[in-house]
């Protein structure tokens, strides 16, 4: 009798767990909503994501956004099945990923906004007023040089190797008559930081950490990329995962209008929509 009851126990319990589902394999909610896990930058990129949810939820797709403060873990995470999708990088920094990652197997499914590196001083008004010598501070993501290095050259503060172009490093100028120093590599997540602690003569910072950062775009800004050439934030996924219904959807969402009237509104010409 004692084992008849056990087994009706054990029974019991198989057929519950079974119909209560859960765990990280399950793709929908108890409302039979799809669920979609997205990893970004704090700003803008969560902010869009966040402004994007109610429109997905409309889809029957439950937007979680988990926020990063770097650019390594959202791709590694990306590897390692914990997200759908991330939404933080650049072609070339994508790239730039992959050939250093052999198991980074990813493709973008959609460019969603444009962010121009900006040249910030509390010092100096513009590029040629930067003194001999001054100190630059940037990022120092190879992928950031290619971007920041043709500002400086456009402004005839330095010249660049022919052809390097979004290639451009630091050991490719051949010129730079006010001897300016671009030794000083810091994290990107750390140059507004830098930038508020008033080191150097001139920091370069990405957008999005500028805009975490509280950093006065405008007060400060002495320089930006030019329109012509700021390179699209992407949505990137799995290459297995491109042509899922729920990726189409949330890119789909993202390039609506009202998510382009969001971030036109929002950041006040500081982020720019892609076409």
């Amino acid at each position: 009798m004692k084992k008849l009851i056990s087994f009706i126990v054990v029974t019991i319990l198989a057929i519950t767990l079974t119909a209560c589902g859960g765990g990280k394999d399950d793709s929908s909610d108890n409302a039979g909503n799809k669920k979609l896990v997205v990893g970004a930058s704090a700003v803008p990129h969560a902010e869009v994501l966040d402004a994007a949810k109610p429109l997905l939820k409309e889809k029957g797709i439950d937007l979680e956004v988990q926020v990063f403060q770097d650019y390594i873990l959202p791709n590694v995470t990306l590897r390692d099945k914990d997200l759908d999708a991330n939404y933080f990088q650049t072609p070339g920094y994508l790239a730039l990923q992959m050939k250093e990652n052999k198991d980074f197997d990813f493709v973008s499914v959609g460019e969603i906004h444009k962010e121009p590196i900006g040249i910030y001083s509390k010092e100096f008004k513009s590029l040629k007023d930067l003194p001999n010598g001054a100190k630059i501070i940037m990022s120092d993501s190879l992928s950031d040089h290619g971007r920041i290095l043709p500002i400086f050259e456009k402004e005839g503060l330095i010249k660049l190797k022919a052809g390097v172009g979004a290639n451009a490093r630091v050991e490719d100028i051949i010129d730079n008559p006010k001897n300016l120093d671009f030794s000083t590599l810091i994290e990107a997540k750390l140059l507004a930081t830098s930038f508020e602690s008033g080191e150097g003569d001139a920091v370069v910072i990405n957008t999005n950490y500028a805009l975490e950062g509280n950093v006065d775009i405008g007060k400060y800004g002495i320089a930006f990329e030019g329109d012509d050439v700021v390179p699209a934030n992407l949505v990137v996924v799995r290459s297995e995962d491109k042509d899922r219904e729920e990726i189409k959807a949330l890119v789909e969402v993202l390039h609506s209008k009202e998510i382009k009237d969001f971030i036109l509104e929002k950041y006040q010409g500081a982020v720019t929509v892609s076409e």
